[in-house]
C-alpha cells in the first residue's frame, strides 16, 4: 500500500489497497484506521476532492467497517 501525504486540516495521509478494498487514513493526531470495502472510485473522488476532510466526513466516516490500526 503507497501512502500519500495530503493537504488537510485534519488527515495527514491516505493509502488504499486495491487488491482488498482497503482505505488507510492516518491522522495529524497519529490515529491511523483502515476502512474496509471501499471501492477504488471513492478513493479516487476522495484524493480528487477540494476538501479532503469534508469528503471523509461525508462519504467515508460512519459510512464503512472501521478498525484503529494505531
Amino acid at each position: 500500500m503507497n501512502e500519500y501525504q495530503v493537504k488537510s486540516k485534519v488527515i495527514h495521509s491516505i493509502g488504499y489497497d486495491d487488491s482488498q478494498l482497503s482505505l488507510q487514513v492516518k491522522f495529524l493526531s497519529g490515529y491511523v484506521y483502515a476502512y474496509e470495502q471501499v471501492p477504488e472510485s471513492v478513493y479516487y473522488a476522495l484524493i480528487a476532492s477540494e476538501s479532503i476532510g469534508a469528503f471523509f466526513n461525508k462519504h467515508i466516516k460512519g459510512k464503512y467497517n472501521e478498525r484503529k490500526i494505531k
